[in-house]
C-alpha cells in the first residue's frame, strides 16, 4: 500500500491479478479535465527487421476512456478499458459512475475547504482514483477488476477493490457471487486452498512461517467477506480461474499492503456454480 500519490494512480495489485487471471497462472478553479480516449501508458516501439517496411502504428482505441482532473482542491482519476467502452450499456453505466464520483468529490472538497478557512486549519487536497482493468474477455462475459484509492486529508490514504462482471447475452451486470449457489458453498469449496496460498504470501512478506490462529486476525483464515472475488480464464473460453483481492487490514497490517490469491477452478468449485451458469465454467489446471 502506498502513501498518497500526487497523480492519483496506483500501480495496483488489481491490475496485476487481472493479468494473472487472464494468463496461465495467476471541478473548480482553472483546472481543465483531461478526457483522453487512449490509456495513459504507451507501448514500446516495435522492432522492424532490416529491409522491411515499417507500418504506421495503430491508432488508440477510442472506446477506452481516461479522465484526469487536478486543481487546488483535489486530484481525480478514472479510467476504463476499450473492452468496456465497446459495450454501449456498460459504457453508459461507467460514464455515469465517473461523473457522479467527480461531482461528489468536487462538492465534498469545496465544503471541506470552506470549513478549513472558517476554522483556521490547513487544507489538504483530496486524491481519488479508480482504474478498471480487464480480467478476461470471453464470448459471453466481460470480467473487470478495479483498484480504488482515496485520500481525504488524513495521515495516509487507503485503497480497496471492486469487481464488475458483465453478462453479454443478458446485457446486464451480475454480481460474481450470484453465479454460485451460495457464498457459504463457494467458501467451503475454496478453503483451505485460498488460505494456504495466503499464508505462503504472508510468510514471504514477514520472513517467518505462519502459524494459523483464528483468534489472531493477522494469521487467521479469511472469509469471502474480506475479499473481492473476480473470475478469470487461462483458456479464454470459460472461467477456469478464480481470484481474491484482499485489501489492507483484512489479512495483515497496513504496512503489508494488499494481498492477492489466484486458484484454478476445481471440481468442488464447479459443483458450487448454479446450473444455469455451469456452461460458462471449466476446470482449471
Amino acid at each position: 500500500m502506498r502513501e498518497k500519490n500526487p497523480h492519483g494512480r496506483l500501480p495496483g495489485m488489481a491490475l496485476l491479478l487481472a493479468a494473472v487471471l487472464a494468463g496461465c497462472s495467476p471541478d473548480g478553479g482553472n483546472a481543465v479535465p483531461q478526457d483522453d480516449a487512449a490509456p495513459a501508458g504507451q507501448a514500446p516501439a516495435a522492432v522492424v527487421p532490416a529491409g522491411a517496411e515499417a507500418s504506421a502504428p495503430a491508432p488508440p482505441d477510442v472506446a477506452a476512456r481516461t479522465v484526469d482532473v487536478q486543481n487546488d482542491d483535489y486530484t481525480f482519476h478514472y479510467a476504463y478499458p476499450a473492452e468496456a467502452g465497446r459495450i454501449p450499456a456498460l459504457k453508459a453505466q461507467l460514464d455515469a459512475e465517473l461523473e457522479e464520483a467527480r461531482v461528489k468529490l468536487a462538492k465534498e472538497t469545496a465544503e471541506f475547504r470552506a470549513e478549513a478557512e472558517k476554522d483556521g486549519f490547513p487544507y489538504r487536497p483530496y486524491d481519488q482514483s479508480t482504474d478498471w482493468a480487464v480480467v478476461t474477455d470471453l464470448p459471453g462475459w466481460l470480467s473487470l477488476s478495479a483498484q480504488v484509492y482515496a485520500y481525504t486529508g488524513g495521515a495516509h490514504g487507503n485503497h480497496w477493490f471492486s469487481a464488475l462482471l458483465w453478462d453479454k447475452r443478458a446485457g446486464k451486470q451480475r454480481d460474481v457471487l450470484s453465479l454460485f449457489t451460495s457464498k457459504a458453498t463457494l467458501e467451503k469449496a475454496i478453503q483451505p486452498a485460498m488460505c494456504d496460498a495466503l499464508d505462503r504470501e504472508r510468510a514471504k512478506r514477514r520472513g517467518e512461517k505462519i502459524v494459523r490462529d483464528q483468534k489472531d486476525w493477522m494469521s487467521a483464515c479469511i472469509t469471502l467477506d474480506d475479499a473481492t472475488v473476480i473470475l478469470g480464464s487461462a483458456g479464454h473460453e470459460a472461467f477456469d480461474r478464480i481470484g481474491f483481492l484482499i485489501p489492507p487490514y483484512a489479512a495483515g497490517p497496513y504496512a503489508e499492503g494488499s494481498y492477492e490469491v489466484t486458484l484454478p477452478v476445481t471440481s468442488a468449485i464447479l459443483r458450487a456454480v448454479k446450473p444455469q451458469f455451469r456452461e460458462s465454467f471449466a476446470q482449471g489446471r
